[in-house]
C-alpha cells in the first residue's frame, strides 16, 4: 500500500501515488470508506453512500490504470458530489422530501467534468432543503455536524462538503455558492472554499442561463487541492454562453504566490454593513499582521456595497420563486417555513424591483473595478459568527443584537456575491473555544489564479 498514504494525505499525493500504483484505487477508496465507518454516523456528512458501487468504480479504474490508457488528474480518488447537483444514476434528493426518491439520467456540467477527471463516485454530502440557507439539515437526511466540535454547526450549504472533506471522509468536494454556500462551510470546518468568478466555472443545465448569482466551484483541505479541482472544473463549454475563456489547466498546481509588495485592503465589517462577532473579528485583525509580517503592506478600507444587501435578496427571492414557485404551488407544506417565506417574497416583486436590482449589481461591479486599481485584493470576514450550536436554525442575536431574518447574519460573505469577483475562504485562526475562523480574500473579477497565488501564500505563511 502507498507507504505513509492516510486519508489526511493531500488529494495531489493520493492522485500521484495511485499513477504510480503504490496504492490501488480500491485500497484507497477502502481507506475512507473506513473513515466514513467511523466519522458519518455522528457527523451525517455523506447520505446515499453505495459501498458496492464504489468498490466496482474503484475496480475498474484499477483495470483502467493498469491497461496502460490516459487517466485523468483525480483518477482513482474517491469522490462525493453535493446532494444538489445531478449525478446520473445516483440519487440526488435536493434535502427535499419530493426528490428522497430522485434519480437523475444524465449528469449536471460540473458532475460531468469531474468525473471525466477519473473519480471514484462513491454517495452524496448532504445539504439544507434545495441549498437554501447556511446550515446543514432536511428531513430526508437529518443535520450535519461540525467535525471540530459535532454540537455545532457545519455551516451551508455545502456543509455535508466540508464536514466531510475536514473529517477525512473525501480527498476533494465539490459545492455551490448563491449567499456563502462554499465559504461559509469551509470557514465553519477549518477547509478551504473558493466561490470563483462569475463564468469561471460553467453551469449546464440552468432554467435561466443568465441568472447567476449562484455559481459552482471547488473545496479542499488547502489550497493546492483546490486548484487541482479548480483546474478540473473550470474552461469554456458551448452549452454555456457565458463562460470565461482560460482552459481549465491555467488554474493547476503548482502554486507559486508571494505576500511582498501586495497591496491589502482589511475590513472587518465593510465600514458597519453587518454585526461581527467579536472573536471572529479578532482573528480576521489578526491576519493582518500575518500578511505584514509576510511583506504585504495592509491598509483599513473597504469599498462601498451600499446597494449590495437590496441587490442579493432582491435577486434570491427572484431566483427561488421562479425556480420553486410552481413547486412550492403544488406542495405548500412540504417546504421549510423560511424557505416558503422566500419563495413567496419572491411573488411580490415587480419587474421594476428586478431591474433595479440588476442595475445595482452593475454599479457595485463598476466599483469594485475602480477599487481594485488601488489594491489588489479585500480580506474580511467569510461568516459574522464562528460555528453556532446545531439544534438552532440560524444565529439570532449577535453581539447581543438581533438578527432579524435567516440571512442578516449572512451579510459577510453575501454582499460579495453580487459583485460577481471571486472569493476564497481559508482557515486563518480559532476562536478561544477551539473553533475554526476563516478569513474571505476577494480579487478582482477574472483573477482567479493570483487569489489562489495569494490564498497559497497566507496559508504558508
Amino acid at each position: 500500500m502507498g507507504g505513509d498514504l492516510t486519508v489526511e494525505s493531500t488529494a495531489r499525493e493520493q492522485a500521484a501515488a495511485v499513477r504510480a500504483r503504490t496504492i490501488s484505487s480500491r485500497e484507497l477508496v477502502d481507506l475512507h470508506l473506513a473513515r466514513i465507518a467511523e466519522r458519518n454516523p455522528e457527523l451525517n456528512a455523506v447520505v446515499s453512500l453505495d459501498e458496492e458501487r464504489a468498490r466496482e468504480g474503484a475496480r475498474v479504474a484499477d483495470e483502467a490504470l493498469a491497461s496502460g490508457v490516459e487517466v485523468g488528474p483525480l483518477h482513482g480518488l474517491p469522490f462525493a458530489f453535493k446532494d444538489t447537483h445531478a449525478v446520473a444514476g445516483w440519487r440526488t434528493t435536493y434535502g427535499s422530501p419530493l426528490f428522497a426518491d430522485h434519480v437523475p439520467d444524465t449528469d449536471e456540467l460540473i458532475v460531468e467534468r469531474v468525473r471525466r477527471a477519473g473519480v471514484v463516485v462513491i454517495g452524496k454530502t448532504n445539504v439544507p432543503e434545495f441549498a437554501a440557507g447556511s446550515h446543514t439539515f432536511n428531513t430526508v437526511f437529518g443535520t450535519t455536524l461540525n467535525p471540530v466540535d459535532p454540537s455545532r454547526s457545519a455551516g451551508g450549504s455545502s456543509g455535508g462538503a466540508a464536514c466531510a472533506l475536514a473529517s477525512g471522509m473525501v480527498p476533494l468536494a465539490d459545492g455551490s455558492d448563491m449567499g456563502g454556500s462554499l465559504r461559509n462551510p469551509a470557514s465553519f470546518c477549518g477547509v478551504v472554499g473558493l466561490r470563483p468568478s462569475l463564468g469561471r466555472v460553467p453551469e449546464w443545465p440552468l432554467y435561466n442561463q443568465w441568472e447567476t448569482t449562484s455559481v459552482g466551484g471547488p473545496m479542499a483541505r488547502n489550497v493546492g487541492d483546490l486548484a487541482l479541482l479548480l483546474s478540473v472544473m473550470a474552461g469554456p463549454d458551448p452549452r454555456a454562453p457565458q463562460a470565461l475563456g482560460d482552459p481549465g489547466a491555467t488554474f493547476a498546481p503548482p502554486l507559486a504566490g508571494s505576500l511582498a509588495g501586495l497591496r491589502v485592503a482589511l475590513s472587518t465589517d465593510l465600514g458597519g454593513a453587518f454585526e461581527v462577532d467579536s472573536d471572529v473579528a479578532a482573528v480576521v485583525e489578526g491576519a493582518a499582521s500575518v500578511l505584514t509580517g509576510a511583506g504585504a503592506s495592509v491598509s483599513a478600507a473597504h469599498p462601498d456595497l451600499a446597494e449590495a444587501d437590496d441587490t442579493f435578496r432582491t435577486l434570491r427571492a427572484w431566483h427561488l420563486q421562479a425556480k420553486l414557485g410552481p413547486l412550492l404551488a403544488r406542495h405548500p407544506d412540504a417546504f421549510k417555513q423560511s424557505l416558503a417565506d422566500n419563495i413567496r417574497l419572491g411573488e411580490t416583486l415587480s419587474g421594476a424591483d428586478v431591474a433595479r436590482a440588476y442595475t445595482q449589481r452593475t454599479t457595485l461591479s463598476e466599483r469594485m473595478r475602480e477599487f481594485f486599481r488601488a489594491y489588489d485584493v479585500l480580506v474580511l470576514p467569510v461568516s459574522q459568527v464562528p460555528p453556532f450550536p446545531a439544534d438552532q436554525e440560524f444565529p439570532s442575536h449577535i453581539n447581543g443584537r438581533p438578527m432579524q431574518t435567516y440571512l442578516d447574519w449572512m451579510r459577510a460573505a453575501y454582499l460579495i456575491t453580487v459583485t460577481g469577483c471571486p472569493a476564497i475562504s481559508v482557515p486563518a485562526g480559532r476562536t478561544p473555544d477551539g473553533l475554526p475562523v476563516g478569513i474571505q480574500i476577494v480579487a478582482p473579477h477574472g483573477a482567479d489564479r493570483r487569489l489562489l497565488e495569494v490564498a497559497a501564500a497566507f496559508e504558508e505563511a
